[in-house]
């Protein structure tokens, strides 16, 4: 019982703390909810981020509730990912990072046919520091603005997966989506007294929905080949957003503590932000327990904002984002007796994506190469699983910075056996 109870406990206490971690450092994390986060394990993101067509029955795969069906051991997860980023405007360049809980799920077996999980994770996250300064003819500053921001949104979520036919599984998931953003503007001039400081803070929350398929049949039982198909869809939906925008001055007293003086605004927003269509598209082949390589595209429609602060940024618009992934695993031998190294996992995979942010009238997209291992825990179907990523996001053109990125995950997945028939010795 202590067993089984102790993956519980430690889902508890990190559900606990998830909203006081900090979990980005990127300075286009300005915009909109923040920077969109990746809901999938470590296994998907290290095989560039595919995973529509894949299923287990001891490991938990997030981009497709379809998946659920074929699970056949109650499976826990946790995920930690930490990020490092250098951003250069072409001319100065600073690096800085962040580690932040990536997941937390259980996933139960119902019968032969049906699965179900439910599970928490960051969905937004918002964390920058930026500033701007305006010089005279002299070169002297003569005018500094501080943008900072904190916060982000999360998720939960409940899906279920059933097989209805030899080859088919279907499955949907929802999701609950709430948080709170910070974003501030701190303004200071040369022979002016006072600082002026902007304040947003804004509570987001809203529901979604999205619905999944997927069909696996044999291509060729003498070489035990298998064609693998996914599709995901995920149904548009509003998020509310409720808040208040303040705007106040700010001066330094006797201790030199920077404290509030005088309130100019104060007044409360309430507003919608559209939550667009998406999908997913996916194709694989392999072989069971040995390898396998998936192709995966995803299209989502352009965000909206109406009636909230969030869409009052005049240097930003959004499009349709889309996804290309190729990606893939190998493992030796499944079954192996005499070698550890031939139960280990080799994952690997790259994407390029459009992520629908514009600014400046300058796309903002992303490319990177994602690579990692599943190593078994003891003799058990248990594995712990490191992912590394390398990549580079954005511009130094018309006047935006270049990120260039390293990303390092660990997951942890505990499989057990529950509803197990007594027997009698």
């Amino acid at each position: 019982m202590t067993k089984r109870l102790l993956p519980l406990i430690i889902m508890f206490l990190a559900i606990v703390n998830i909203q006081a971690q900090k979990s980005s450092v990127s300075p286009y994390s300005f915009f909109g909810i923040g920077d969109e986060n990746i809901t999938k394990t470590v296994e998907e993101i290290s095989m560039g981020e595919t995973g529509v067509t894949n299923q287990s029955d001891h490991q938990l795969f997030l981009s497709n509730p379809a998946s659920l069906a074929s699970l056949r051991f109650t499976t826990y997860g946790l995920g930690v990912a930490n990020r490092t980023i250098t951003v250069s405007d072409g001319i100065n360049s600073g690096r800085s990072s962040a580690t932040a809980l990536s997941y937390l799920f259980l996933g139960v077996p119902i019968g032969d046919k049906a699965g179900l999980a439910f599970g928490l994770q960051p969905n937004s996250n918002v964390g920058y520091a930026l500033s701007q300064e305006f010089k005279d003819a002299s070169d002297v500053v003569t005018e500094a603005n501080l943008f900072f921001g904190s916060g982000g949104t999360n998720r939960v979520f409940l899906g279920y997966g059933r097989k209805i036919h030899k080859f088919v599984t279907v499955g949907a998931e929802g999701s609950f989506i709430f948080g709170r953003i910070s974003n501030n503007i701190l303004n200071r001039r040369d022979g002016i007294q006072f600082a002026t400081q902007s304040e947003i803070n804004s509570n987001v929350s809203g529901f979604k929905l999205s619905t999944g398929i997927q069909y696996h049949a044999p291509i060729n039982k003498e070489k035990k080949l298998n064609l693998d198909l996914g599709i995901v869809v995920g149904i548009s939906s509003n998020l509310k957003t409720r808040g208040d925008e303040l705007l106040y001055s700010l001066i330094n007293n006797s201790s030199g503590v920077i404290i509030a003086k005088d309130t100019i605004l104060n007044r409360n927003f309430k507003g919608t932000i559209k939550n667009p269509l998406n999908s997913t598209f996916g194709i694989g082949i392999g072989k069971a327990y040995n390898w396998k390589v998936s192709l995966e595209y995803a299209y989502q429609g352009a965000f909206s904002f109406n009636g909230s602060p969030l869409d009052g940024n005049t240097i930003v618009n959004y499009k349709s984002a889309n996804r290309i992934s190729l990606g893939g695993y190998y493992l030796p031998k499944f079954n192996s007796i005499t070698s550890y190294w031939d139960k280990v996992i080799y994952r690997g995979g790259l994407k390029y994506k459009q992520s629908g942010l514009v600014v400046n009238n300058t796309d903002i997209n992303e490319f990177g190469i994602s690579f990692g291992v599943g190593l078994p825990v003891s003799k058990e179907l248990s594995t712990f699983n490191l992912g590394f990523e390398l990549g580079k996001r954005g511009t130094v053109k018309n006047s935006l910075v270049k990120e260039n990125y390293f990303n390092f995950r660990i997951g942890l997945t505990l499989n057990d056996k529950w509803f197990q028939k007594r027997k009698i010795q």
